[in-house]
């Protein structure tokens, strides 16, 4: 049965299929995202946006960019987490922060995470010896936290509430709920199949040490609780009428959030705000539209401001020791080739 699997995953990929498949999903959901915004936005009142933007209490602001600070403090600990399992113990937790934040706040805003985060994280981390395959496994370990964390948070929640995400797929709630029993059963399989012996995927040099049961449920727990903070700094910006109750939020807001990275497009434009126009449809639209705004501005603009100015500083920083290093070793080669020409010049003198 796994021969079976592994040669038609290799057909698959032999022949671009998966690639292909991909593009196809993400011109699609972008395509309905575009077509759901285009009936959504009509008739929106931008004055009213405007007028619900400055209404919003700065109190509500300032606790909703908290929990945004205290998600992206979590996420540091995705590449912390993912270094270790390869075995990069010396490697400091400033640069595992570092790595985190930036790759994940740029990639988030560029579009494509997987090849723009990866490249800031071959970035930092090739300057502490980490080759590109190794800075591969630690985006996938990275990554396969926030899927688990993903899986647990839409199960669990949907299980509880279907009928938030039968807002936004528009299936019966009976049929959310046994999606979502089946993503508990596949996540509670996963954590057993680790935990009976060491797993390894991937091939050759590309081979990947899967964590083992203990180390699964701290992925699961670090990726719940990011999600956690993420999904209450959106419930502190949306409407406080009607009152929907966290639970509802989360749902429609991972499920907004895994679309719109579906879509690839950059910060899950268009994807995002019409899975939560959708989701939220008993809210009024300027008021949710003036929260996904602010909501916006505090998880994916600043960051990537903050991660920008962040790189360049470390960029400077390093190209200036770069050149000092270059100075001293130049001055240091000078030297022993003044001495070599004062020697010959006193044979040549004959002194």
């Amino acid at each position: 049965m796994l021969e079976a699997i592994r040669r038609a995953v290799s057909f698959l990929r032999q022949n671009q299929i998966l690639h292909k498949l991909g593009i196809a999903v993400s011109v699609t959901v972008i395509g309905i995202a575009c077509y759901v915004l285009y009936h959504m936005l009509r008739g929106i009142d931008v004055d009213e946006v405007v007028e619900a933007i400055k209404q919003t209490e700065p109190s509500a602001i300032a606790l909703a960019g908290l929990f945004v600070a205290a998600g992206y403090f979590t996420l540091t600990f995705y590449d912390l987490f993912a270094v270790r399992a390869i075995g990069r113990k010396d490697v400091p937790y400033r640069v595992n922060a570092l790595a985190a934040f930036t790759s994940y706040s740029i990639g988030h805003n560029v579009g494509a995470s997987v090849f723009t985060g990866g490249a800031v994280r071959y970035r930092i981390y090739s300057a502490w010896g980490l080759n590109a395959i190794e800075v591969a496994k630690v985006c996938f370990l990275a990554g396969l936290t926030f899927w688990l964390g993903n899986a647990a948070v839409l199960g669990l929640g949907i299980a509880y509430h279907p009928e938030a995400a039968s807002a936004i797929d528009q299936l019966p709630p009976w049929f959310n709920r046994l999606a979502a029993f089946l993503i508990i059963l596949a996540l509670v399989t996963y954590v057993v199949w680790v935990w009976m012996q060491p797993r390894r995927v991937g091939r050759g040099p590309w081979t990947v040490m899967l964590p083992g049961g203990p180390l699964t449920l701290l992925q699961i727990v670090i990726g719940i609780v990011d999600l956690g903070f993420c999904a209450l700094a959106m419930y502190v910006l949306v409407p406080d009428e009607p009152n929907l109750g966290f639970v509802v939020v989360a749902i429609i807001f991972v499920s907004a959030t895994l679309l719109g990275f579906a879509s690839h497009s950059p910060g899950g434009l268009g994807v995002f705000d019409a899975a939560m126009l959708v989701g939220l449809w008993q809210m009024d639209r300027e008021d949710l539209l003036a929260g996904m705004l602010l909501f916006r501005v505090l998880y994916y603009i600043a960051p990537f401001v903050i991660s920008v100015i962040l790189l360049t500083f470390r960029e400077v920083i390093l190209g200036t020791r770069l050149k000092r290093l270059r100075q001293a070793s130049a001055a240091h080669d000078v030297e022993p080739k003044r001495e070599a020409a004062y020697a010959r010049k006193r044979r040549d003198t004959g002194a």
